[in-house]
């Protein structure tokens, strides 16, 4: 396979040594495979039913798919200030451009955050209203 940017023959390596990836030696993005994206954000936050939709605003881009050459579609990225490519017509996987591997765990640290403030939230406001109901079923 060839990286999508620069054509530079993509090499296998082990990510942070957890789970194998194509990555490119010239231009240091990689290539994740479909379920490998989810695996690098369950390294932060892996409650994948407080993740919000992945996939938002596509637009078609220039560059080819590692594995069938279909052009790519960039991505808002969860609705974050972050843009990833996605081979979108055979969901064969993801392109991030280097450092973007980075922006995705800071993405799933702050959505871990957002996600405990309101499950701790939750918990108060349900708290006060058993309060409420205890004061008000005593008159």
């Amino acid at each position: 396979m060839n990286c999508p940017k620069c054509n530079t023959e993509l090499t296998k390596k082990y990510y942070k040594g957890m789970f194998e990836i194509d990555s490119c030696p010239n231009c240091r993005g990689m290539w994740l495979d479909f379920d490998e994206l989810d695996k690098l954000e369950d390294v932060i936050f892996d409650e994948d039913a407080h993740k919000g939709s992945l996939v938002h605003f596509q637009t078609r881009t220039q560059f080819p798919c590692p594995h069938c050459g279909m052009m790519l579609d960039e991505f808002q990225y969860r609705l974050y200030d972050l843009r990833l490519d996605t081979c979108s017509e055979n969901r064969h996987g993801f392109w991030l451009d280097a450092g973007e591997d980075e922006r995705v765990m800071e993405v799933m640290q702050r959505r871990a955050k957002e996600t405990q403030r309101k499950i701790n939230a939750e918990a108060e406001w349900k708290q006060m209203l058993k309060g409420m109901h205890a004061f008000l079923g005593k008159k």
